[in-house]
C-alpha cells in the first residue's frame, strides 16, 4: 500500500494571508488598478496633488507679489507680462490665483480636522455606551437631539452668524467650518461604532479584562475610521467652497489678502463692463480644487466599502 493510502486523504492548501510588505503591495497594486479602471480618481489625484504642490512653491512660481498693486496697469487683459491680467487695483491675477490656495487650503484643512476629531471622538463615544445605562442613554440622546438641531440650520446662513459673533478672522473661519462639519463626523463614526461593538473580538477583548477605553481606542476606532477619512476629502473640498463663499459677501478673508472668493467678489463689478478676467480665472481655479476633493473623496469611500471594493476586485480578474 502508497504511503498516499496509508496517511489517508490529504488535506486541502489554506492559502497564506498576506503579511507585513506583501500585503501592503498588494493593497498598493489594487490602488494603482482602481486608478486605471477609473481615470477620474487618478484625475481627482493630480488635481490636488498639484493644488498642493502650487501652494507650497507659490512665492517662486508667482512672477509677482500677491498684494503689490500697480495703478499703471489698471484692468490689463491678459496676455503680456501679465498672463491672466490685472485687476481693478493693478495686482498680478496670476501671482494671486497661484497664493490663493496657501490660506483657503489651510483654513479648510485645519476646520476639517478639528470637526473631525471633536465629531469622531464624541461619535464614539456615544455609539459604543449608547443603550447600556439609563443616564448613559440620556447622554447619547441629548448629544443626538443637539446634532440635529445644529444640522438643521442653513449650513451657509450659520457660518455666516458664527463669523458675525466671534469677529472676521482666520481663527472664525475655521470655528465656523468646524463647528458646521461636527454633526457630520459624529453620525457617520456613531454608525460605525454601533455596528462593531457587537462584533467577537470586541467582547473577547472585554472579557479578557480591557477597559471601555482600551477597547475604543484599540480595536472600535481602528476599525471604524475608514468611512471617515473618505469623508475629509470631500469636507476639505467642500470648506474651500465655504471659505470662498464667507469671503464672497464679505464675512471671510479680507481683502486684499489673495483667496479665490474674495478676487471674485473684487472683480465681480468688472464683469458687467467687459472686464471679466478678474473673477473668472479664480472662480475657474476654485471650481478646479473642489472637484479635484470631490474625485479623490469619492475614491476613498470606494476604497473603504468592502462590498464595493470587492465588486471592482472581480471586475480587475
Amino acid at each position: 500500500m502508497s504511503s498516499i493510502a496509508r496517511s489517508g486523504p490529504v488535506p486541502p492548501t489554506v492559502p497564506r494571508a498576506p503579511k507585513g510588505s506583501e500585503a501592503r503591495f498588494q493593497r498598493l497594486r489594487f490602488f494603482f488598478a482602481i486608478l486605471r479602471m477609473r481615470p477620474s480618481f487618478a484625475v481627482g489625484y493630480g488635481i490636488v496633488a498639484t493644488v498642493v504642490v502650487i501652494a507650497l512653491l507659490a512665492p517662486w512660481l508667482a512672477p509677482y507679489g500677491p498684494m503689490t498693486a500697480d495703478p499703471s496697469v489698471y484692468l490689463l487683459p491678459p496676455g503680456g507680462n501679465h498672463l491672466l491680467g490685472t485687476d481693478g487695483t493693478g495686482m498680478d491675477i496670476f501671482s494671486r490665483v497661484l497664493f490663493a490656495p496657501r490660506i483657503d487650503l489651510a483654513i479648510a484643512i485645519v476646520g476639517t480636522f478639528v470637526s473631525a476629531t471633536i465629531g469622531g471622538g464624541v461619535g464614539a463615544l456615544v455609539g459604543y455606551y449608547e443603550g447600556q445605562q439609563t443616564w448613559r442613554r440620556a447622554v447619547s440622546t441629548m448629544v443626538m437631539r443637539s446634532a440635529d438641531v445644529l444640522q438643521a440650520f442653513p449650513v451657509f446662513v450659520f457660518a455666516i452668524a458664527l463669523v458675525a459673533v466671534f469677529g472676521q478672522s482666520v481663527k472664525s473661519i475655521i470655528l465656523a467650518i468646524a463647528f458646521v462639519n461636527t454633526p457630520i463626523y459624529l453620525r457617520l463614526m456613531r454608525i460605525q461604532v454601533r455596528s462593531i461593538r457587537q462584533l467577537r473580538y470586541v467582547e473577547a477583548a472585554y472579557v479578557a479584562g480591557a477597559s471601555d477605553l482600551a477597547i475604543l481606542w484599540r480595536h472600535v476606532i481602528p476599525n471604524s475610521i475608514a468611512p471617515l477619512v473618505a469623508q475629509l476629502s470631500v469636507n476639505i473640498g467642500w470648506s474651500v467652497l465655504l471659505t470662498a463663499g464667507l469671503s464672497f459677501v464679505g464675512a471671510g478673508v479680507v481683502a486684499p489678502t489673495p483667496e479665490w472668493g474674495s478676487m471674485i467678489a473684487m472683480g465681480f463689478q468688472n464683469v458687467v463692463t467687459g472686464q471679466w478676467w478678474p473673477s473668472v480665472f479664480p472662480g475657474i481655479a476654485l471650481c478646479i480644487t473642489v472637484v479635484g476633493f470631490a474625485l479623490v473623496g469619492e475614491s476613498l469611500e470606494v476604497l473603504a466599502d468592502p462590498e464595493r471594493r470587492h465588486v471592482l476586485s472581480g471586475s480587475l480578474r
